[in-house]
């Protein structure tokens, strides 16, 4: 096992016995655990960071027995100088704020010792790590962790206990490795804390596989100082590959999310990934009702949009409020009307589909939506609509149907909308529902794409190659002739051939046309309900 295997398993461990630390207090698969656990990691993570850009500045705190004890000793303008020759993106930290500084320390008060150093630690650097919310509020980088345990007289021990874990690890040798070794570790630190809970605002996490196909098909080219958006962000895994695609330091990164866990997540995961400069600009907010960002009164246009957004909650509460003058045009193709049942249905993506088109460059702007497969298909409504208006303005790039259960959380069948203001000819349609292998995760059944299965959806894709049975190159006079559709499964030609061919190879025939006769199914059984939703609406409004 190589060094970076191992110290990947190390830190994994490390995160284990601060998950172990919490249940032995009480707090196992406690609401306020996820808290707990990315907080102090996330204090582990900057102490170790700024060891390490100091020994860059100063070889002499590098020699140091104890680089720690080096710095106490300097003096307060020498130590002032020295920290600001630190790279921006590096938290500034004071010696008494050190781990190893509180390892030492015997308080009976040690609880209220942590907290406070946590709370000042946030407030030094508050123009770096806090958030903003939609109100202009302030979401810190660190709160008090101890008020979480009930019983004040174990809140010492709880945190003794704590710093006792983090004293010895470092994290200082892995910070030239680059987003594979951070993502590994950052999906693992928040695996517990970023499922499906059913709720509202259910947080369905993005699969590998999606995000890096995603991130590849929009990235083709080498670009410089672009802006890159997700209006439904998530813990933002979308924005980690598409920022890593194009380059770190070639793009600044916005979102918004409505959840303020997820936007926690966020945070950390771009401290994670050496993306700093971007958390000023994570807001937590409603992105329909009140998105944040804007220039000269109008919504701000970004050149990548990428997003995984909800695809049916209940926004009936502020339905009403988007149906407004100023919201006519981004939501030219129409708002969801309130159904008499059945409320949590409520079609939300097709807002952040229109949200998307509005916000995006209008020169050359490039998006990637996740959406369900039956809006490829629908032929009535606000669907079938948003499809007229990206033929009429020649916007499409393409769409990639994936194969079902992609996401463990949710059975729906997903589709890849690709949009490119750009793109004037050619649009690639994919059904790669053949693709993958079924395992289980759990209680659900998911598909998992190997990796030359992806590789094949992006150079298919990318090349513009037609493939029978799997993809199509069309115009777009041919897609408006097809009634809107964007099924690739809809363009295939028939054909009747006839070849010897193996049990085996019969067999992967037939699953392969399973597979698609499947998608197909899900798309027409979502057509049938959406008719069957639009005859209830009116004859509700009759």
């Amino acid at each position: 096992m190589n060094d970076t295997l191992v110290f990947e398993q190390q830190t994994k461990e490390l995160i284990d016995d601060l998950k172990g630390i919490c249940a032995n207090y009480g707090l196992g698969n406690d609401g306020n655990e996820f808290k707990i656990i990315t907080q102090v990691f996330l204090y582990k993570f900057i102490n170790d960071k700024f060891a390490y850009e100091v020994k860059k500045a100063d070889e002499q705190i590098a020699k140091a027995e104890s680089w720690e004890e080096a710095l106490a000793k300097l003096s307060a303008d020498d130590y002032e100088m020295l920290t600001s020759m630190l790279p921006a993106n590096t938290a500034k930290l004071k010696p008494k704020q050190f781990i190893s500084h509180l390892a030492k320390q015997a308080n009976d008060d040690f609880a209220d010792l942590f907290d406070n150093t946590l709370i000042d630690i946030a407030a030094q650097n508050n123009d770096i790590f806090s958030i903003k919310t939609a109100e202009n509020s302030s979401i810190v980088l660190f709160e008090a962790v101890s008020k979480y345990i009930i019983e004040e007289n174990k809140r010492d021990l709880f945190c003794k206990a704590i710093i006792g874990k983090l004293i010895g690890f470092s994290f200082e040798k892995v910070f030239e490795q680059k987003y594979d070794f951070f993502a590994t570790i950052f999906e693992y630190l928040i695996k517990d804390y970023n499922k499906d809970g059913g709720g509202k605002y259910a947080e369905y996490y993005t699969p590998h596989a999606v995000a890096k196909i995603i991130a590849a098909v929009l990235v083709t080219e080498e670009v410089k100082s672009v802006t890159c958006y997700d209006p439904a962000a998530g813990s933002g895994r979308l924005l980690m590959d598409l920022a890593h695609e194009i380059g770190d330091e070639k793009c600044t990164l916005y979102s918004q999310d409505i959840s303020q866990k997820s936007t926690s997540l966020l945070r950390l995961n771009l401290i994670l990934n050496n993306l700093v400069h971007s958390i000023q600009n994570i807001t937590q907010g409603n992105t329909m009702l009140e998105p944040f960002f804007k220039e000269d009164g109008d919504l701000m246009k970004f050149d990548y949009i990428v997003s995984n957004p909800p695809f049916k909650l209940d926004f009936s509460d502020f339905r009403n409020d988007l149906d407004t003058k100023e919201n006519s045009e981004r939501f030219a193709a129409g708002i969801p009307n309130i159904p008499n049942k059945a409320k949590d249905k409520m079609a939300i993506y097709s807002l952040f589909i229109q949200h998307i088109m509005y916000s995006l460059n209008d020169e050359n702007g490039k998006a990637a939506i996740v959406v369900p497969t039956g809006f490829i298909t629908a032929q009535t409504g606000i669907d079938k609509r948003i499809r007229q208006k990206l033929v009429a303005e020649r916007w499409l790039s393409g769409v990639i149907s994936m194969p079902s259960n992609i996401f463990a959380t949710t059975g729906t069948n997903v589709s890849i909308l690709f949009l490119d203001k750009g793109n004037k000819n050619k649009v690639v349609l994919m059904d790669a529902s053949g693709l993958g292998e079924k395992v289980k995760e759990g209680k659900n059944q998911k598909t998992v794409l190997a990796a030359e299965d992806e590789q094949h959806i992006i150079d298919t894709y990318n090349k513009q190659v037609p493939e029978d049975d799997f993809s199509v190159v069309v115009s777009y006079e041919e897609i408006a002739e097809k009634n809107y559709s964007l099924s690739a499964g809809q363009y295939f030609e028939v054909k009747i051939e006839y070849v010897d061919i193996t049990k085996e190879e019969f067999e992967e025939k037939m699953k392969k046309h399973k597979s698609q006769l499947t998608n197909l199914f899900d798309e027409s059984l979502s057509v049938q309900n959406q008719i069957l939703k639009s005859l209830e609406s009116l004859k509700y409004e009759n």
